[in-house]
């Protein structure tokens, strides 16, 4: 031993203990200890570096244990560790004599030693590796090829059996597959795959087996080892393509899993930015700051008072309606308010000026903008951008639909990515709704500690009080005032600082006893104003949701879209996180949240035009703000009345005068205006632009005259009608568009009336014009002509029928009255043939006279 660590010290190669300099005459052989170092399974793993750190101290104390046997002159020649597998190559000498023989117990009686000894030393300072002889030659490599639990041995001849293989490294660990020789190309070796449980049963095969002469007969192989990855390149790729019925649903969970934890969340933070004013700049001290310093000193114009809500003094019709909205407001939603009335009756006005006024927190969604979308993708997108939902990816819904018609033909069945239009507006909706939760815990949060803070700052001033009534009453005196003017033995001793509510209680002690049950009382009503403000702030932090020109079928809306909005409607007032608010243009379009809401009744609102009165004092009351005192002139107050009590034409009459126009002026030209956009709107500026409208010019023409005469026509009667005859669309449409308002009774249309009042005189001006009135009627007449004629020919027709079948009538029928019904017939459809006839006449001969006129016209 002494001679062997005197050669320590001399190397053969890196990394290699030489442990003798002679020249060994003996055979020699080869070792393979495992478990020395760390098994490195990849470039990442960072144990190889710290076995490498006692490599030194590994080595020494593996060749302690080693030198110990001395079967058949058993002497270690060299140490040649080999991190990477974990273990070291160990050369020896022995006597040669039944060479096999000697090798199998020189290994027997070193596991044997090594197991007496405790086992191998290691890099963790555990016992565990073992001595195994080397069967083929060592191959210390330093290559990308990390262990693994899958040894691949080439066949350097003919192949092996499975029964030898396993025989063969079985000893080494437990095996668990043997893959067979598969087909390669001329030129390669055939290699079989040999699966073990651990990865140093594969290390320790690998390292032993490698450079193995195995023969059997006369024929020999050569084994060669590597290790084969256990995951092959791409595997997991080829075993989604391979199994998409099990890969394409977890994958679409996965990423649905995603969204609801990553992006649900930010979005709802961008909607609770988008109600508290987070992004919005003005809202920053910063710019306050600017504001008040620089550009509200710069007078580049006067206050804005477009939006101004009408006087509630002179427009009576409208306070109601404020009052009750307010009240709504004022406790805590149990159901939705339905605000309805005739468009540009100033709707939405009204409640923007009432919400402005409680400062409350308001998300406005406006279904006229949605409608206005062209594809469910756009209606998405501008629901999103209403409500702050952002980031929103409305390009996956089409990508989504593409995959679900490619699993189609891969698996058979849609993958169920894509998502509805209903389904993608209730997620947004949903997240609107959470959003809104959480905005009204923040301010409810907020309004608690505002109570605190006020109880805190009355509780100072109270104590405050307390000192200067004492020190009023000359009933207490502060010591410390003495220790500070430097007088009295307070100075001396330093005393004095005692706290004030004890120097009160002591020196009052009689005048507290006094009132002391008035503080009680004092308190008890503070705390019941404290409970008060609280319930009142709970209210007041509630968010308000503002749906505008909601809409139902038959309109221009989304059916979708207004279910949606509705029963989301209902679930944010039955949990009480927002009060709603609905705003649409007739009654009727509640019945989708009537359904929404079966057991509350709903809390309409109804906005109505103003009477003539209220009309004409609004209007003074405006023009006085403009220093325009006049009074107003029988003539001018005939104008006005024109425009009824529609508040927008009154907004726009006011704008005109305070701009220099006069009464009489401004109405003319309001109702010139409206006589332009009514023959554009209702009749087209062509015949390919009427084909674009949801009624013809005999409807809105039919509808234009009798409302000329009439302030209002019974609905039904102009229903069974020419040119209707019980068709409703026109007519709904119409009323969508504005030129007609169908009144409601008992549920049922009862009658129909102009859009708004100043219509009443925009048709009576198209219907005095004559050029107009003649080619409108000339039309109409046609269409009634047309009618008529096909009336005659029907009747004609028939009666040549009747005559073919009284011809071939016997005596006996005669006798027995079978001709009586046929002459019945025949006298009925005389007499309808006749006044078709004479309508025919009477319209050619108006028409006549119709063209007579134009031909007057230049």
């Amino acid at each position: 031993m002494a001679m062997l660590g005197g050669l320590r010290s001399l190397r053969r190669l890196p990394g290699t203990r030489r442990l003798t300099g002679d020249a060994c005459k003996e055979k020699e052989g080869w070792l393979f200890v495992d478990s020395v170092f760390p098994i490195r399974l990849g470039t990442w793993d960072i144990r190889y570096h710290i076995g490498i750190l006692r490599e030194e101290t590994l080595l020494q104390q593996l060749e302690t244990r080693l030198s110990r046997v001395k079967t058949h002159a058993f002497k270690v020649l060299s140490l040649e560790p080999y991190p990477k597998d974990g273990g070291v190559f160990v050369r020896f000498s022995y006597d040669g004599q039944g060479q096999q023989m000697a090798a199998d117990d020189i290994e027997r009686d070193l596991k044997d030693e090594i197991e007496n000894q405790g086992g191998m030393p290691s890099w963790l300072g555990l016992s565990g590796g073992s001595v195994w002889l080397v069967k083929g030659r060592p191959w210390k490599e330093d290559m990308d090829r990390y262990p693994s639990s899958i040894v691949k041995v080439e066949f350097d001849g003919p192949d092996i059996h499975e029964e030898a293989l396993f025989n063969l490294f079985r000893p080494y660990g437990r095996i668990y597959n043997i893959a067979p020789p598969a087909s390669v190309p001329a030129g390669m070796l055939r290699s079989s795959q040999i699966g073990f449980r651990h990865v140093r049963s594969a290390t320790v095969a690998r390292n032993v087996i490698h450079g193995f002469q195995f023969s059997r007969g006369p024929a020999a192989t050569g084994l060669h080892t590597v290790y084969e990855r256990r995951i092959r390149p791409h595997a997991i790729r080829d075993w989604i393509t391979g199994h998409p019925k099990i890969a394409l649903p977890i994958l679409f969970f996965l990423l649905g899993t995603l969204t609801y934890t990553i992006f649900d969340p930010i979005r709802t933070i961008f909607v609770e930015g988008k109600m508290l004013n987070w992004f919005d700049i003005r809202e920053y001290a910063v710019y306050k700051w600017l504001q008040t310093q620089a550009l509200d000193k710069l007078a580049f114009s006067g206050g804005d008072t477009s939006d101004a809500c009408p006087d509630q003094d002179f427009w009576k019709e409208r306070k109601a309606a404020e009052t009750a909205l307010r009240g709504y407001l004022a406790d805590l939603p149990s159901t939705v308010v339905f605000v309805h009335g005739p468009q540009g009756s100033g709707k939405s006005r009204m409640v923007s000026s009432i919400i402005r006024d409680t400062g409350r927190k308001v998300l406005v969604i406006d279904c006229a903008e949605l409608n206005k979308a062209p594809s469910d993708t756009r209606l998405v997108a501008a629901l999103a951008q209403q409500t702050g939902y952002r980031p929103v990816f409305t390009f996956l819904n089409s990508l989504n639909s593409m995959i679900d018609i490619a699993s189609v033909g891969v698996i058979g069945q849609k993958a169920g990515l894509s998502s509805s239009l209903q389904d993608q507006l209730k997620q947004i909706l949903e997240v609107v709704g959470r959003a809104l939760k959480n905005v009204n815990h923040h301010l409810r949060n907020s309004a608690k500690q505002k109570v605190k803070d006020e109880r805190r700052v009355q509780a100072r001033n109270e104590y405050e009080a307390r000192i200067r009534e004492a020190i009023r009453k000359e009933i207490w005196h502060d010591p410390r005032l003495g220790a500070i003017a430097g007088v009295g033995i307070i100075s001396e001793l330093g005393l004095g600082d005692e706290p004030l509510d004890e120097l009160i209680i002591t020196s009052t002690e009689s005048t507290e006893a006094e009132g002391l049950e008035k503080r009680r009382t004092t308190e008890d009503q503070l705390a019941r104003k404290e409970k008060t403000l609280e319930e009142l702030y709970a209210i007041k932090t509630l968010p308000v949701v503002v749906i505008k020109n909601y809409a139902a079928r038959g309109r221009t809306g989304r059916q979708e879209l207004q279910e949606v909005l509705s029963q989301w409607a209902a679930t944010l007032v039955e949990n009480q996180i927002a009060h709603v608010v609905i705003i649409s243009d007739n009654r009727e379009n509640a019945k989708l949240l009537g359904r929404a809401l079966p057991s509350k009744p709903l809390n309409f609102v109804v906005l109505s035009d103003a009477d003539v009165q209220s009309a004409l004092s609004f209007v003074r009351n405006r023009l006085r703000e403009v220093n325009i005192t006049s009074e107003l002139t029988s003539e001018q107050i005939t104008c006005i009345e024109r425009l009824g009590g529609r508040a927008s034409d009154l907004e726009s009459l006011i704008h005109k005068v305070r701009n220099g126009q006069s009464i009489e002026d401004a109405v003319e030209d309001i109702i010139s205006r409206a006589v332009s956009e009514l023959r554009k709107n209702a009749f087209g500026e062509d015949a390919d632009d009427a084909k674009m409208l949801h009624w013809t010019r005999e409807h809105v023409w039919t509808i234009l005259k009798k409302l000329s005469q009439k302030p209002e026509v019974p609905y039904y009667d102009v229903l069974m009608d020419f040119p209707f005859k019980g068709d409703e669309m026109p007519l709904l449409a119409m009323e969508h568009g504005e030129l007609i308002s169908i009144v409601t009774a008992n549920g049922r249309p009862s009658t129909i009336r102009p859009g708004k009042p100043v219509l009443k005189y925009v048709f009576q001006r198209l219907v005095d014009d004559p050029v107009f009135q003649a080619t409108q009627d000339i039309v109409v007449n046609e269409k009634i002509i047309s009618g008529a004629e096909s009336t005659v020919k029907s009747c004609e027709n028939e009666l040549t029928t009747l005559q073919k079948i009284t011809k071939g009538e016997s005596w006996t029928q005669v006798l027995l009255g079978s001709r009586r019904a046929s002459g019945e017939r025949k006298k009925y459809l005389v007499g309808k043939m006749y006044t078709a006839q004479q309508k025919i006449l009477a319209l050619e001969k108006q028409n006549v006279e119709l063209k007579r006129i134009l031909a007057k016209q230049v």
